[in-house]
């Protein structure tokens, strides 16, 4: 058999096991005998075959005679059934008893009952004595939780339960233990007698307990198997005669365990166990487990003490972990206020979040951060490099929902990036748009760790397929790796209700800027009339001056002196600057009054097209143009072509004392837009003016040093923002600038 072919039959047997209905087993234990009963005419329905061994009349006699005949006092223990067999699944002890028939004539028999399945269950084991073992209780539970009450941890909690536990049944060896996220195990207290192996701090595998028994144990808080090696008894008939369907024993005290885990206990040299479930918040939280090497009986007052003081401890656990948690979610929240103070005191989500970098990073306990928006992509702390953060922003955004996305292991969860997995162990990410791909985003890194395992966690098949336990409890070594620690769901929740109150922030700014567009948008179109009749009128006056200004120094020059020259010249030169900065204004008001003609359109075609159109405004200078492959974007040809050509018009006019002038253009295509830019290695810009640079009017150099009318890169901003873009700019003084454009990348088809 090849590898492939085991491994196919592992998994195969590992989801038989998964699927094994062990609250269906169809017999018992047989330190006990069964009566399923009818719950109206007390009728015996189904018995364990092992009552002949027990009261010496066969199965077959004991099928349909009523309880009340079968014991002494019947009458009485009826009506103490009625009184004490009340709650739904749980077993009561209802009485001693002693049967009329039947050969036995030892001691009472301790009778149980419980109602499931639509019957009445009810189980007999030998009885012990029921007032000694009830008084002690209290002083055992009072003892117990005194404490409890002293304790400072969960793991001093466990040692004293295991403590308890073990001086009421006696077993050699009392372990508690915790499950983790994954469901492994991790021993916290214990104690053993001599010759007993230890496990304190050591993992049992989830695989340990299947799902189906897991479950069992929630609703069944106590097991005991008092010897590995018994034999089951079998219930007659076989399936419950008021269902046709085998009899739910989830909730019996002799409920008949499975094969697998009887051959587990062999392995551990364990012939009896106990184990008492850990339950908080109604999930399984551990076990406390209790070994024997030998066969070993636990009568029920045993068993109703322990199954008490795990309440107790279950419910000393959940107040430890709610008073922790509680003390966590106030820190949180109030870091949580802290951030939020921040970002509405700046009007801006990144702004705020960088004021208070330790903040975003310790409220969630990560090692960096990263915060992304449309423009901008901050770093914080211990992250990846930028181009993975990126990437990691783009898959975000191929996934779609808004719901917080968090790994303790990105190798495993984000295959796709596995140059992200070799920089990180854990991400934690959230939209803060419901429209844009903006996101907070936190890392944490690797956690290398080695657990040691009772055991090599390994389970093998027999030659006719069916899942055997290991045969190893040895300590045994594994070093995890690719994981970090992982993200507490407080920390979870805490991302959630920040990116409500973000949104929050950010609708409440929506309005206010939606109030002023209203504003902006009635004086706009104010501002477009005026400036479109204002450059309108005034295109022809400033025409009949620079054409008479030119007739006037044709035909009357001779006669003017040079003074009278000069100043004819000036005259001139400012009607021809003034026509020129009517005619730009004229095209700056029509292109909000313009609708836009989409089409797809070739940027590499286009920027051909304006190099031969402006070749006399460079020709004879030494110019290098690097122009890499530009892809196919959808706009408004037209007005694309404008806002191309003054981009390159002013790298050509800034780079003029440059030689060589050097003019690159380019573009990326990332996530769901189109970034173009144009570079140059001109006189550039400072930064702290950058805003000013795509006002109307706006020039950050002299006329006298490089000419314009100040309108062209308003231009450009009016022509992008009308495609639904966005421009800006990057550059230092005497080393050039680069303005850019993104454009988005709306389907084929679109058109307006």
């Amino acid at each position: 058999m090849t590898s492939g072919d085991i491994s196919a039959a592992l998994a195969q047997a590992t989801d038989n096991c998964a699927k094994e209905r062990i609250h269906l087993p169809g017999s018992i234990q047989p330190h006990g005998f069964m009566l399923v009963l009818d719950p109206e005419s007390l009728a015996v329905l189904q018995v364990s075959d092992n009552v002949e061994r027990w009261l010496g009349e066969p199965v077959a006699w004991w099928l349909g005679r009523r309880l009340p005949e079968l014991l002494h006092s019947g009458d009485q223990v009826v009506r103490l059934l009625a009184e004490r067999a009340r709650e739904e699944h749980k077993p009561v002890h209802v009485a001693d008893v002693r049967f009329a028939v039947g050969t036995y004539d030892g001691p009472p028999i301790a009778l149980m009952v419980h109602r499931y399945d639509g019957v009445l269950i009810a189980e007999f084991e030998p009885a012990s004595d029921v007032l000694a073992a009830y008084a002690s209780l209290y002083p055992l539970v009072r003892t117990f939780i005194g404490q409890l009450q002293g304790a400072d941890s969960i793991e001093q909690v466990c040692a004293h339960a295991v403590a308890e536990v073990k001086r009421i049944t006696g077993f050699g060896r009392v372990k508690a233990y915790r499950f983790d996220q994954a469901g492994d195990g991790l021993v916290l207290a214990e104690q053993a007698d001599e010759g007993y192996p230890s496990y304190l701090g050591l993992c049992f595998p989830a695989s340990d307990i299947p799902p189906q028994a897991r479950a069992l144990y929630c609703a069944n808080r106590i097991r005991v198997i008092e010897d590995a090696n018994y034999v089951p008894a079998a219930l007659h008939p076989q399936f419950n005669p008021l269902t046709g369907q085998p009899l739910d024993l989830s909730h019996a005290a002799l409920r008949s365990v499975s094969p697998v885990h009887l051959q587990y206990m062999r392995n551990m040299g364990t012939l009896a166990s106990m184990s008492i479930s850990i339950v908080v918040r109604g999930q399984l939280w551990g076990l406390i487990s209790c070994h024997h090497a030998t066969p070993r009986p636990v009568r029920f007052q045993s068993r109703t003490a322990c199954e008490l003081l795990g309440s107790v401890l279950s419910l000393q656990i959940e107040s430890m972990e709610v008073q922790e948690r509680n003390a966590r979610l106030l820190g949180v929240r109030r870091q949580i206020v802290q951030l939020l103070s921040a970002m509405a005191d700046r009007d801006s989500v990144r702004d705020g979040a960088l004021a208070l970098s330790d903040t975003l990073l310790g409220f969630v306990r990560a090692d960096g951060a990263a915060i992304i928006t449309a423009s901008s992509c901050d770093l914080l702390g211990e992250t990846p490099s930028h181009e993975q953060v990126l990437a990691l922003t783009e898959w975000l955004a191929e996934r779609g929902g808004h719901e917080v996305f968090h790994s303790d292991n990105v190798g495993r969860d984000i295959p796709s990036l596995s140059a992200l997995a070799s920089q990180v162990g854990g991400v934690l990410a959230v939209a803060i748009s419901e429209i844009h791909s903006h996101y907070l985003i936190w890392f944490k890194r690797e956690q290398a760790r080695t657990v040691t395992w009772a055991g090599q966690p390994a389970k093998t098949i027999s030659d006719s397929g069916v899942l055997t336990p290991r045969n190893s409890f040895d300590s045994w070594q594994q070093t995890v790796k690719g994981f970090s620690t992982p993200w507490d769901a407080l920390e979870i929740e805490g991302v959630v209700e920040l990116r409500t109150a973000v949104l929050g922030i950010v609708l409440r700014k929506a309005e206010e800027l939606a109030q002023l567009a209203g504003e902006l948008k009635r004086s706009n179109k104010e501002l477009e009339a005026f400036s479109y009749s204002v450059s309108h009128d005034l295109r022809a006056p400033l025409r009949h001056i620079a054409g008479y200004a030119e007739l006037l120094g044709d035909f009357e020059g001779e006669k003017l002196s040079e003074r009278g020259q000069r100043f004819l010249e000036h005259i001139g030169d400012s009607a021809r600057f003034a026509g020129s900065l009517v005619d730009n204004l004229l095209s700056f008001s029509q292109m909000g009054r313009s609708a836009l003609r989409r089409s797809d359109v070739d940027l590499g075609a286009l920027v051909d097209a304006i190099r031969r159109e402006m070749l006399p405004d460079y020709e004879g200078r030494e110019v290098q143009w690097h122009v890499q492959a530009l892809p196919r974007v959808v706009a408004d040809a037209a007005f694309l072509h404008l806002a191309l050509r003054n981009l390159i018009s002013n790298a050509l006019k800034y780079s003029r004392d440059r030689t060589p002038a050097i003019i690159e253009i380019g573009a990326v295509e990332q996530m769901a837009e189109t970034v173009v830019y144009v570079r140059d290695n001109g006189v550039g810009f400072d930064m702290a003016y950058v805003d000013k640079l795509f006002g109307v009017f706006q020039r950050l150099h002299r006329m006298e040093e490089f000419e314009g009318t100040g309108i062209g890169l308003a231009s450009v901003r009016r022509i992008i923002e009308r495609h639904d873009g966005r421009v800006w700019a990057q550059g230092s003084l005497g080393e050039g600038a680069t303005f850019s454009f993104a454009l988005p990348r709306p389907p084929a088809s679109t058109t307006e």
